[in-house]
């Protein structure tokens, strides 16, 4: 599986607990918290813009909320290996459902989009603390156990979300999709705070915290991520707003690398970086990130424009991959406990990348079963790779880094995901052009076959534009397996638990 190194870079023991079931518990439903949120608030936008208006800017309602997650990931890492998990975790939990409170007493879609910020401030905490805490409970053996059940937390939340977003906003208001947060929460809280105790560690150097540089980066990614979101979207790729956003994010990358170099504990250190274990886990999931978009972007619209389907029927074309990744994830362990971390991951995405590039050579228009097939073995294969890299990569690092090295990874799946959602979006819209002869988009095919209006053609040009961005997404997936070939080590260093 690994070999065992001697240096353990141990700053103090993993959390300890009375109860470890309570604080797993707890643990899931902080996850189930952060799982939810985007998928319940989707499916009740129509009544919130009905409500509230701002049409033109509701998608800030997702992209407000996925920045502050992102850009806070490696802040709360860090943080998390400087003063310990449990307050990093109880303070971003006090701010996500404060975040939600407010949301649910917003009085327009400005003030709405603000208090998704706030609650993106406490999400941040929410990802990245509880993946950090499941690995400091459970020893190397039993951590793809915690990993699995998170994993079926974000399958349920995905599955779940829309339709009870959609009964919340049709049967009751849009504001309890945020209310349902507080008890959740309230529980997960209080297990957390009555159950989770966590060692007295030595102040010192480890106390101090690089504000400027958490800044920094907070900016930093702030704008760029802002850019790649809004590019093509509010205003053109090459227009002055991106172009000035583009600029002022790489002027700040600058900044960033200055600023960390100097400090005395940085927020983003340098081995995370250099050390090739963590540098190419790092990388392998930005490439997830990116891929991921090609299924829960563009599958919907094609189940809809092409297959003919109803939106329901549509989520469950999509969904079916949410069952078979944490099966296949509870069951990686017997394959690296075999073949080593590194090996088991690759076999998962080569099998993803056949997957994603068989999906252009359905037939047209082609029957459900089809694609529904593809993406249960998507899932399968990609929860034979995403699980073994995170337990792995987390094995590698003692307690003192873990937070910083579980928050890099996440970051770096996030910002894929951001990277490739700006660009599969321009690869679908320049196929759809190209097809139609015009200025057209999928925003404007979407609405065109949800008026029943959309000809033969239209629906031949969405065929071809998903076929492209799965073409892009198994490109992705084959870049993630050579990362892994030539930069990760045959066998990950691991440290004795």
């Amino acid at each position: 599986m690994g070999s065992t190194s001697s240096a353990a870079r141990e700053a103090a023991p993993p959390a300890t607990t009375g109860r470890r079931g309570a604080v797993v518990a707890a643990l899931m439903l902080s996850m189930a918290l952060a799982a939810l949120d985007s998928t319940i608030v989707s499916t009740a936008v129509p009544q919130i813009v009905g409500d509230l208006g701002g049409f033109s800017v509701f998608s800030w309602l997702f992209s407000g909320y996925l920045l502050a997650v992102t850009v806070t990931l490696p802040v709360y890492g860090k943080l998390s290996d400087t003063f310990g998990r449990k307050p990093v975790l109880v303070v971003g939990s006090v701010v996500f459902l404060l975040g939600s409170l407010l949301c649910a007493l917003a009085w327009n879609m400005e003030a709405l989009i603000a208090f998704r910020v706030v609650q993106g401030l406490g999400g941040g905490a929410l990802q990245g603390t509880v993946q950090t805490l499941a690995a400091d409970l459970y020893p190397l053996k039993d951590r793809p156990k915690i990993q699995s059940k998170l994993s079926t937390v974000w399958a349920v939340s995905a599955v779940a979300g829309p339709g009870l977003g959609g009964v919340l906003a049709a049967y009751a208001d849009w504001r309890w999709i945020f209310l349902v947060n507080l008890p959740i929460g309230a529980v997960a809280l209080w297990l957390i705070v009555r159950h989770l105790h966590e060692p007295e560690r030595e102040t010192g150097a480890h106390a101090r915290v690089d504000w400027v540089g958490a800044l920094a980066v907070f900016a930093c990614g702030g704008v760029l991520l802002a850019a790649l979101v809004q590019g093509g979207v509010a205003w053109p790729w090459l227009s002055a707003p991106s172009l000035a956003l583009f600029g002022t994010g790489l002027a700040l990358v600058a900044v960033v690398v200055l600023v960390e170099r100097r400090a005395a504990e940085p927020i983003i250190p340098g081995w995370v970086w250099r050390r090739r274990t963590i540098a190419a886990v790092n990388l392998a999931l930005g490439a997830l990130g990116l891929l991921m978009v090609a299924p829960t972007v563009f599958l919907p619209t094609y189940a809809q424009g092409v297959l003919g389907l109803a939106p329901m029927a549509a989520g469950f074309v999509l969904s079916v991959w949410t069952l078979s990744w944490p099966i296949s994830a509870a069951l990686s362990q017997h394959v690296y406990r075999r073949i080593g971390f590194r090996n088991t991951a690759m076999l998962g995405i080569g099998a993803a990348a056949l997957i994603l590039f068989a999906f252009p050579f359905l037939p047209y228009p082609g029957q459900a079963w089809q694609p529904t097939l593809l993406m249960l073995l998507l899932g399968a294969a990609l929860g034979l790779f995403q699980l073994p890299l995170i337990v792995g990569v987390q094995s590698t690092v003692g307690w003192a880094e873990r937070g910083t090295t579980t928050a890099s990874v996440l970051f770096c799946r996030q910002t894929g995901q951001t990277i490739g959602a700006a660009l599969f979006g321009a690869v679908a819209n320049g196929v759809l052009a190209a097809r139609l002869g015009g200025a057209s988009d999928l925003d404007s095919v979407t609405r065109a076959l949800d008026s029943g209006s959309a000809p033969e053609a239209t629906r031949r040009a969405i065929a071809d534009a998903v076929h492209a961005v799965y073409l892009g997404a198994s490109c992705a997936a084959a870049l993630a397996f050579l990362v892994l070939l030539f930069l990760a080590p045959r066998k990950f260093p691991v440290l004795k638990d």
